[in-house]
């Protein structure tokens, strides 16, 4: 029962729940409370992101040693391009789909917009960021690339003690408040009548979003299966196990070893196998992608915002790169992501809380996805660059793992 509640899946569908009682059946003075807590949060938050960005990408990116080998830029390249192929293919996908499927909530949205009651928090603190987030992303490129030349630096030491401070806060702040912010959304949303109509958002996108990620692994196995010269179909059957592995423990990391098994099963030398898919478990996020920006474009469309292609091209560009330094902690892709979505497209706070609801509500089958892909760059990998397979070595000495 202890671990049943540990999860935070199990606790945002009980944050959600009570939200909506809380809105719906509760006086206005009790959900001021949350209101109250959530401009809190949402302001420490703005202040955190900026640190995040640097606190994660920076150790990343000087991970890529210079030295690290020519299978390290061959598999980052194809993880890299696979990432972005999955964000342009949802773009388009979900560009067509999306307008008709959501014209009659985007409707009564409108219509509860005019009359919507609207809750206040009793106080606010303002907490200025010490960057914008741009300036962020930026910084911590030049000086992740910097040191990726390095070696040994006393900077090199002070950001992977940076990154380690970040990820605590993560883990022991961000994270474990995440649903009592979305319980406050959720009880702001039912106490001004938005609720259902979001949850019925909800549950078509997920569905959507679900096949486009089955048609997603479908692509990705018939590419490497005509690299490799092999059936696509047995080759996807075969790394089945890895993906109902992911899909119930949600994380990349505990199912590495039924990965790289089945990886093997399917070809892969054992020494390609262990470099590609520890590599790809922090590189690879074409499933985490896909849910980021398809949900994205879902609440830009219920918001009457445009969804144009070159304002989504840039942002898929940056979020490919950002999501690489999502720690091993459940939510972690989503919380890189968040600077990207409030730099390039505008996201308010509401709208953030929404999204990492979202994310949430389809973490095992994103990361399935995930993890189910490595298995197909591993074939592609090894079929490429079969000259180092003897030699390399993984650059990471301890990765970290997306969920």
């Amino acid at each position: 029962m202890k671990v049943f509640f540990s999860n935070l899946l199990v606790k945002v569908f009980i944050a959600i729940v009570l939200g909506i009682v809380f809105g719906l059946y509760l006086p206005e003075w009790f959900n001021r409370i949350f209101a109250t807590f959530n401009a809190f949060f949402g302001q420490f938050l703005s202040f955190a992101i900026p640190l995040i960005i640097m606190g994660l990408i920076m150790p990343a990116i000087s991970d890529l040693g210079k030295g690290a080998g020519k299978m390290l830029l061959l598999t980052a390249a194809i993880a890299y391009g696979s990432t972005l192929f999955s964000g342009f293919m949802t773009y388009f996908t979900a560009s067509g789909i999306f307008p008709g499927l959501l014209e009659s909530h985007l409707q009564t949205a409108s219509d509860i917009e005019e009359s919507t009651l609207e809750l206040t928090p009793y106080f606010t603190i303002a907490i200025p960021p010490v960057l914008d987030v741009m300036s962020a992303l930026v910084l911590a490129f030049i000086i992740g690339l910097g040191l990726s030349f390095m070696e040994g630096t006393t900077l090199k030491s002070a950001v992977k003690d940076f990154q380690v401070i970040i990820m605590q806060l993560i883990e022991s702040v961000i994270v474990p408040l995440l649903p009592l912010f979305i319980l406050g959304i959720f009880a702001s949303m039912s106490y001004s009548g938005q609720v259902f109509n979001i949850l019925s958002v909800f549950l078509n996108i997920i569905g959507v979003i679900f096949l486009m990620h089955i048609g997603l692994l479908l692509l990705q196995y018939l590419i490497a299966g005509s690299i490799v010269k092999k059936n696509p179909i047995r080759l996807l059957a075969t790394m089945m196990p890895a993906y109902f592995t992911a899909l119930g423990t949600q994380s990349s990391a505990a199912t590495i070893p039924v990965t790289l098994i089945q990886a093997e099963k399917n070809g892969v030398p054992e020494k390609v196998a262990g470099f590609v898919i520890p590599l790809c478990a922090t590189i690879h996020l074409a499933g985490s992608i896909m849910k980021i920006t398809a949900c994205a474009m879902a609440l830009m469309i219920l918001e009457g915002q445009p969804i144009e292609f070159t304002m989504f091209a840039g942002f898929i560009f940056m979020l490919g790169i950002a999501m690489v330094a999502a720690p091993g902690v459940p939510g972690g892709a989503i919380m890189a992501a968040v600077g990207v979505l409030q730099a390039m497209l505008g996201f308010d706070e509401e709208m953030i809380g929404l999204m990492i609801a979202l994310y949430i509500a389809m973490d095992s089958f994103g990361t399935a996805c995930n993890v189910t892909g490595d298995g197909a760059i591993a074939l592609v990998v090894n079929k490429l660059a079969p000259q180092d397979k003897n030699h390399e070595q993984s650059p990471r000495s301890s990765p970290s793992f997306n969920l």
